[in-house]
C-alpha cells in the first residue's frame, strides 16, 4: 500500500500527529506558524521546572531532533514532498532554541511579550532562512527537515537577546 497524503494506515496515526505535534501542522493555512505556536505550548510550562530553563530547552529540542531526524524520511514519502509543511517539530524545536538562548544570556524565562517578540523572530527567519538555513535544509531526510530551523534559530535567538540586552521589562 502506497502511503498517501489524506489517510493514514494502521500504525501511521501516532508518526502523523508527532511529526505535526499533535495536529498543528496539518493546519490548511500556515502550518508552520501554527508549529511554532506548539514551541510556545512546550516553553512555558519548561520554565516552571526547577533548574536552568535553556538546559531542559535545549534537552527537549534534542529529542525532537532524534524524533524528527527519525521520522524525516517517512513524513517525505508519505506526503511526497522533500520537508513536508506538516512536519512541524522543525518548529517547535527552532523555537526552544530561540527562547533558550535567551535565557542562556539572561538568566531568566521570557515574559509573555517576550514569547511574542521570539515567535515574529523565529518566523521571520525560518520564512527567510538566512544563510546557512536554506542550504542545512538540501541536507537528505529528516537531516534537513530538522536542522534548517535549529540553524535560523540561532539567528532569530541572537536577535532575541540582543533585545534583552536592552533592559525592555515585557520581555
Amino acid at each position: 500500500m502506497e502511503p498517501s497524503p489524506s489517510g493514514t494506515g494502521k500504525g501511521e496515526t501516532w508518526k502523523v500527529l508527532a511529526v505535526s505535534f499533535f495536529g498543528l501542522g496539518l493546519a490548511p493555512v500556515a502550518p508552520g506558524t501554527f508549529g511554532t505556536f506548539g514551541g510556545i505550548a512546550l516553553a512555558v510550562p519548561l520554565a516552571r521546572v526547577p533548574g536552568p530553563f535553556w538546559i531542559w530547552a535545549l534537552a527537549a529540542v534534542v529529542v525532537l531532533l532524534l524524533l524528527g531526524i527519525a521520522l524525516g524520511p517517512w513524513a517525505e514519502r508519505r506526503w511526497r514532498l522533500k520537508d513536508p509543511g506538516a512536519v512541524v517539530l522543525d518548529e517547535v524545536a527552532g523555537y526552544l532554541v530561540t527562547v533558550a538562548i535567551f535565557d542562556l544570556f539572561h538568566a531568566r524565562p521570557l515574559q509573555w511579550g517576550g514569547h511574542l517578540l521570539a515567535f515574529l523572530l523565529f518566523r521571520i527567519a525560518d520564512i527567510g532562512k538566512p544563510p546557512p538555513g536554506r542550504r542545512v535544509e538540501h541536507l537528505p531526510g529528516g537531516w534537513g527537515v530538522m536542522l534548517d530551523d535549529i540553524v535560523v534559530a540561532l539567528y532569530s535567538g541572537g536577535a532575541l537577546a540582543f533585545f534583552g540586552s536592552w533592559g525592555v521589562p515585557w520581555l
